[in-house]
């Protein structure tokens, strides 16, 4: 295989609905580049992408699958990325590597909210897009539909260079609009037969090409002028006002393929050889000091590890982009994000489960390497006095978890490690080992997601494990103020133990007044303020501590002990053994002995007389709440807001959103454990959702006295 210069080489996403078809339009790419000689089946399982046994299993791809394809002397390297927004992590990877973003349609349905979702993702960016509308053979496509709602959703950018002249079953035929030609296939596929547009198209055809021409013009100052002086564009022209249009997202071209029948295929390769932007194109990617790195052969050595993927009889297969300089066999380099050197011994030029073995890469292209020793997806390997690391992709936050555990206790640190290694090849698994909840819990984009971890547990590692339900991390707080007291005294021969405590306890909120006077059962307690610390929580909210102390009741000594017993008890709240927040402490008064008081004592003291006013105080459960943003099709909205009202949330909004619905709402993370499965179940799959942490809130009355009952019970069980 040849040395392919940066000036030569482009990077495509290939992204769409699942159903859409990538799958198929990569073996029929494969097939027309010459990489493959027999283009493969999903239903056969012979397919170059969804190699992977969880793949073949469930009939899905699960991850994506790096291939390049030689035409015309350009080298494109393409990306199959998984269609669900489960594997949001995969296609975001992609379009991160990649130049150009194909979106791929399924010509039955037409743009999607997971189509949206990917074009949101190539508007943030900044990624050029190509449309195309796959399944023309299908009986229900409806190509003029597809544009149609494109055009509604995306706006006049949307630009046709091909239609269909029929669809369904006997789909053999399209007018390409750019070259003014007839492409017609056999029930093959393959090579077509190139014809001049029939007189009955002719009409369609120019004022299609016409429009064509105008949106080419408009990113070039000369070919504007030609327009307007009413010359013809030639086709170099027309290229290079399309590969313009493209590069600042000023068009988005539509093309059409039938790719199980192989129709359209070879065409749409000359358009991504031929007018794609290069990598070098492209606005060049900022290092993590901010600096431009652009893909310069001749620049210093940097290659970004962006997939690893485990592979049987091989190990760790590990995806790179070269960034910048030249990547020869034998380079020794430097990992910037660990400090250990690693050898390349090998360069390999991906196509799915093949790989073919090349000496060198240039800045800009795509490869992989196996047996490198310490590198992990996002690392950096430098050559000599190159410093540059990367962290461009940011994965979204997760949408559903559960607890896991091994069927064997005795395997949970296999399943640790298991789960580590899963985490390389897919970052938005992720997993916490919660000392607040006494859970290990992962966490994933949705239920499909994480039940392909299970399987591939199961059935690849042959360890069973089980999912349980993640406990809520609700918090404790208290609503009013109490007082309280108490004396710890022990006497066991020797010396004793001594130490008593009176502190006032009451809720904290940012900006409220220092403490002065409390009235406690027709008491008067007035507070004189020796000292003040505020404690930031781990888990949230704070403590804010006082040292009120007059006439040296209990020595300065003893304040730590008693504020490290206050801290324990803010560990373990009374109602649900949860963490307890936002709470301020007052110790005005105590008593000590000259003999008997130690830290232990006062611990001890000050946890008790915390506990006891802590009760007294309104205590009250906090739930976490999440914003939780949703877009779905309009016919199934008065669905999704009905369920989300049943799971207590708060509706903050309705709006429209390039074609669909977007509701918006405030909803208790409690109601939010299967809702992944249920707004699937909903809309067909045809709906998605994101959701960020907002913050606590309290529970209704109804709720907390449940969760109370339920945490008396389990402690009664544990006794």
């Amino acid at each position: 295989m040849k040395v392919y210069q940066t000036n030569e080489i482009k990077n495509i996403a290939l992204l769409g609905s699942d159903g859409a078809g990538k799958t198929t339009l990569t073996e029929s790419l494969l097939f027309e580049g010459g990489i493959i000689k027999r283009r493969g089946r999903v239903s056969q399982k012979n397919t170059v992408s969804d190699y992977f046994p969880v793949e073949q299993e469930y009939g899905y791809s699960v991850f994506s699958t790096v291939f390049h394809v030689e035409y015309n002397g350009k080298k494109l390297n393409i990306i199959d990325c998984p269609g669900s927004d489960d594997f949001a992590g995969a296609y975001l990877t992609a379009l991160n590597v990649t130049d150009t973003a194909i979106l791929l349609l399924n010509g039955q349905y037409g743009p999607e909210v997971t189509t949206q979702n990917h074009f949101r993702y190539t508007e943030k960016l900044g990624k050029p897009v190509i449309f195309l509308v796959n399944q023309l053979d299908s009986d229900k496509c409806d190509y003029d539909n597809c544009v149609e709602r494109l055009r509604e959703i995306y706006g006049s950018k949307v630009v046709q260079i091909q239609y269909p002249l029929n669809q369904g079953p006997d789909f053999n035929s399209l007018i390409d609009v750019l070259l003014m030609k007839k492409y017609s296939w056999g029930p093959e596929g393959g090579a077509p037969t190139i014809e001049d547009i029939p007189a009955s198209e002719m009409d369609k055809a120019t004022e299609l090409h016409n429009k064509l021409v105008e949106a080419a013009a408009e990113h070039d100052e000369g070919l504007m002028e030609k327009f307007f002086m009413e010359e013809p564009l030639n086709e170099d022209e027309l290229r290079m006002g399309i590969r313009k249009g493209l590069a600042c997202r000023g068009m988005f071209p539509v093309f059409c393929v039938c790719a199980v029948k192989d129709m359209g295929v070879r065409r749409l390769m000359e358009f991504l050889g031929n007018v794609v932007p290069f990598v070098d194109d492209m606005p060049a990617v900022k290092n993590t000091a901010g600096e431009e790195v652009k893909p310069d052969a001749n620049g210093p050595t940097s290659v970004f590890f962006f997939k690893t993927s485990v592979e049987p009889h091989i190990g760790d297969v590990q995806y790179f982009k070269v960034m910048s300089g030249t990547l020869k066999e034998g380079d020794d380099l430097t990992n910037a994000d660990r400090g250990s050197k690693e050898r390349i011994a090998q360069i390999y030029s991906p196509a799915g489960a093949n790989r073919e073995k090349v000496e060198m890469m240039v800045a800009g292209d795509i490869g992989c390497t196996v047996k490198l020793k310490d590198v992990r997806v996002g690392n950096t390997l430098n050559g000599k006095d190159c410093e540059y690391r990367f962290d461009f992709i940011k994965y979204p936050n997760s949408k559903y978890s559960r607890a896991i555990r091994p069927a064997n206790e005795a395997d949970m640190e296999k399943m640790m490690g298991l789960l580590n290694r899963m985490h390389e090849e897919d970052p938005t698994w992720v997993v916490d080992q919660s000392k607040e909840l006494r859970q290990t819990i992962l966490y994933g984009q949705g239920e499909f997601h994480l039940r392909t971890l299970k399987w591939r547990m199961e059935n690849n590692e042959k360890m069973q494990i089980i999912y349980d339900e993640p406990r809520i991390p609700y918090h404790e707080t208290i609503t009013k103020a109490a007082r309280a007291e108490y004396r710890h005294k022990k006497q066991s021969g020797g010396a004793g133990q001594f130490g008593e405590v009176h502190l006032i306890v009451e809720p904290y909120t940012e900006g409220m007044p220092e403490p002065t006077v409390y009235k406690f059962n027709g008491q008067e307690y007035r507070i004189s303020v020796k000292g003040k610390d505020e404690y930031p929580l781990d888990w949230g909210g704070k403590l804010v501590f006082y040292n009120a102390i007059v006439g040296g009741s209990i020595d300065a000594r003893f304040m730590p002990a008693i504020l490290k017993g206050i801290m324990s008890r803010l560990e373990q709240g009374p109602l649900t053994g949860s963490y307890a927040r936002d709470v301020r402490v007052i110790v005005y008064d105590g008593k000590m002995h000259p003999v008997d008081s130690n830290e232990i004592s006062f611990m001890l003291a000050g946890r008790n007389a915390f506990s006891e006013a802590f009760r007294n105080a309104g205590p009250k459960i906090l739930e976490p709440i999440y914003d939780v943003d949703v877009l779905v099709p309009a016919d199934y909205m008065g669905d999704v807001m009905s369920d989300l009202q049943g799971r207590r949330a708060m509706i903050m909004g309705m709006d429209s959103e390039s074609g669909f619905q977007k509701l918006s709402a405030k909803v208790p993370l409690k109601e939010m454990s299967s809702y992944s499965t249920a707004l699937s179940s909903l809309t067909g799959g045809r709906a998605s959702f994101v959701m960020s942490f907002s913050g606590y809130e309290l529970v209704p009355t109804d709720v907390q006295n449940k969760l109370i009952k339920e945490f008396e019970e389990s402690n009664k069980e544990d006794e």
